[in-house]
Parts: structure tokens; sequence; C-alpha cells
């Protein structure tokens, strides 16, 4: 991929309907992307089908759900879950008797884990045990998965698995340097990346993010199969993320959140699109712009990418309803700080020469430095000094609308996909929260 490809328009949805079958391939937890499109889902009448990723008791064993963690569930997602583990990963399989990668992990500390080195041969083997696991269980699945489509109606697949940073104790005191350190706590990315537990991360993000969504295509093929014999039609999303254009100094630029370890998963997820693309699967990965969710939150300072979205709002069109988010917006800030200011601020860290080796699209996923971590962190942290409450920011008001608008743009473009990658940048997300705001 030598740059990013834009959606190209909004569409509305000309494909489901009442009755079509819209499949989670991944739990919902917590706030996050897939309730956007779910709820795209729900309005046009689909019928909603989730999965479970298990559950691991004291032992470490994989269960299903129980009777009131399925009903919990399923009261959540608005729809029936197929109770079959399909815990994505293997930091937590082996071979009786054999450690498993969590427990290879058990003597790292602070103090060594740069140093730290692991059994390859053993985390091999757990990766093909974890495989086997995964893929037996997604064989059960699709088996009943079969009997829950009817004949004739078109089916939806929506792949929202990613992670897999394994159980490590030093792990969140790591991750603080690495994502978050300034001055003498600073890390380099490069340090987690070229030590044994970062390529054992890489490893696990493969599976979870990018793996998993090739396990899907392959084990759905009967169902995709019987669904087209039947005069119905299949298709695939999956959430990517690799930068998005915003509005930098008048111009819609890429740009991206530093460093995103999970970056190398998404290129591969983004591959597996293609190829199942070239083999005419309707399979697309829409890479998102930047949120706050529970899972991104790790990340310092993701919510400068999400802040210009106000002034893309402006640009596209504003009008009443932009005018009152503004003011929403404006009421979150301390007395005496102007909305302007804050946007301004975001504009000279946009600008830094700190941040400038960062737009190079070709590079990505590049390494943090010092200079950039710093200015990220520390613009990150007075601006959220300057809201009234830190629990209430600008950014998760815009998250939420972001998360309808993307989960309409990407429900909407399913009907004829414009290819296997696509980004949702701030142009369009705007158009698409004007328009919606101007329907209701």
């Amino acid at each position: 991929m030598k740059q990013p490809i834009a959606l190209k328009e909004l569409r509305d949805n000309t494909l489901f309907q009442r009755g079509d079958v819209f499949v989670l391939f991944g739990e919902l937890f917590g706030r996050g992307y897939a309730t956007g499109l779910i709820d795209a889902a729900r309005a046009a009448g689909m019928t909603v089908i989730g999965i479970t990723v298990g559950r691991r008791d004291e032992t470490g064993k994989l269960n299903p759900l129980t009777p009131e963690e399925l009903q919990q569930a399923e009261e959540n997602l608005g729809g029936r879950i197929i109770n079959i583990p399909l815990m994505a990963g293997f930091d937590m399989d082996s071979d009786p008797g054999k450690p498993n990668p969590t427990e290879m992990l058990g003597e790292m500390t602070l103090e060594n884990w740069q140093e730290f080195k692991l059994d390859w041969d053993g985390i091999e083997r757990s990766r093909e045990v974890g495989t086997a696991r995964f893929t037996t269980a997604l064989k059960q699945v699709m088996d009943e998965l079969a009997g829950m489509i009817p004949a004739g109606r078109n089916v939806l697949f929506a792949h929202t698995m990613a992670g897999g940073i394994p159980r490590a104790k030093a792990f969140l005191a790591i991750a603080n340097r690495v994502y978050k350190g300034r001055g003498a706590r600073y890390m380099s990315s490069d340090a987690l990346i070229e030590s044994d537990l970062g390529k054992l991360i890489l490893w696990n993000f493969d599976e979870v993010t990018a793996n998993s969504f090739g396990h899907l295509l392959a084990h759905s093929a009967a169902i995709r199969e019987k669904v087209e014999a039947s005069g119905g039609q299949v298709r695939y999303s999956a959430y990517g993320y690799h930068g998005t254009r915003v509005l930098i100094d008048g111009d819609y630029r890429w740009q991206t959140y530093t460093n995103y370890t999970q970056g190398y998963a998404k290129m591969r997820l983004e591959r597996l699109a293609q190829e199942a693309w070239e083999k005419g699967i309707k399979a697309t990965v829409f890479n998102c712009p930047e949120i706050r969710t529970n899972s991104s939150d790790v990340f310092a300072g993701i919510e400068l990418s999400l802040l210009p979205l106000l002034t893309s709002l402006k640009k596209e069109g504003g009008g009443p309803w932009v005018d009152a988010l503004w003011d929403k917006c404006q009421g979150l800030l301390q007395d005496g700080v102007s909305l302007e200011s804050v946007l301004e601020m975001v504009r000279a860290y946009q600008l830094d020469p700190a941040l400038s080796p960062y737009y190079d699209f070709t590079e990505w996923p590049k390494a943090n430095s010092a200079e950039q971590v710093d200015k990220t962190v520390g613009t990150s942290q007075e601006i959220g000094a300057l809201h009234k409450d830190r629990k209430e920011l600008i950014s998760d008001v815009l998250s939420s609308h972001v998360v309808d608008a993307t989960g309409k743009m990407i429900f909407g473009g399913l009907s004829e996909p414009q290819g296997p990658v696509v980004w949702l940048d701030h142009d369009k997300v705007a158009q698409q929260m004007i328009a919606t705001a101007n329907k209701g």
C-alpha cells in the first residue's frame, strides 16, 4: 500500500434488509467502533448473531459463558450468541505440562525485560496449539451458524477482533514508558519491538488482529457458497487503523498516532483482505479515524488527531447542528478558555518540527522519538487540564459521534464496496455527521 485510499462517496444501504443476517465476529465489550455498525444493522432490520471469546477460570482453562453471562452478553448485543469460545491468540496455549508464553514471562521484570530471552521453539508450538484450538472451535461455530441463516438472505460478517498483549506483570509499566514516558522516563518503541517480549507481542497481534480474519474467510466458505447459491450476497468488514487524513493548517493531510505497535498486524489484515478480494470475495478493511475507546486510552495523545474534526465540520457545511456541537464542547472547558484556543494548540502541535518526520505514509509505523513523545503527551495533558472535569472531555463527545458516523459509512459502503482497503477520513466523517443531523 503506497498511499491511503480514501472513501470516495457516502452511500446509503441498498443491499441489507429486514431478515438478513449480521454476524459479529468478536465479542462486544464497552465502547468501541462495533457499536455504530451494529446500530446500523439493527436499523435495517437485520438479525444479529454474535460469538463469544469465552472466559478463563482461575486455572487458565477457557470456558463457555455461564447462563448468567450469556444472558447479559445477549442483552448487550441485542441478539443471540453462539456460546462456543473463540479466543484468538496463543499466549495461554501450550502442550500439556509445558509452560505457555504467559508463564514463560513469569520471571521477566522491569529491570531485565530487554535482555529477557524466550523459548522460541516452545512459543512456535504454542502458536500451533492455539491455532488448532481456534480453528476447531470456529468450525463448530460455522456449523451452528449455517442452520441459523434462512435461504435467500444476505449475510454480513463484521470482524472486530484485535489485541493480543500477553498478561505479563511488568508490561503495564513498560507500556507507560513506551507510550507516555517523557524526559528521563522516555523509552523508544523500537526497544520494545526489538526485545523478545516485543516479538512475542507482534506474533500474538498477528494471530488476534489479522489471522483470525483469514480463518473467518476460509471457514465461512461453505456458508458463503450456500448463501450465494440461494440468491443472497455475503460481505465481510474489518476494522483497521493506518492513520487518517485530518485538517492540518487548512488542508486534509494523512497523519498518525505514534507509535502504534499493532500497526504491523493491521497491515497484515489489509493484505488478507486484498487476497480475498482478488478471489472475488467482497472483504473490506475500513481504516477508521482515531477515537478514545477502552483499548485506545493506553495511547496518550491519541485524541489530538480527533479534535480537528470540529474544524472539518465547519469546512464541510456547518449549520445549526454543528454550531450546537461547538457550543457543547465549549461548555466542557473551564471558564475563560475558548474552544478556538484549544484548536490553535492542536494546530501548533501538528506543525511542530518534532512531528514533521511522522507525516510520511510509507514509513508507518515509525518509531517514536523523545521530542515527539514530549510534544504529544505534553499537549494532551495541557488540553486535558483545560477541561472542567477530566472525566468529561471533548474527545469523548466527538468519539461517540464518530462511532455513529463510521457505522453508517461502513454499512452503506458495503452494498457496493469500493475495494479491499478504504480510509474513512475526517472530510467524509464530517459530511456523514452533518447528513445524519439533517435527517433527524
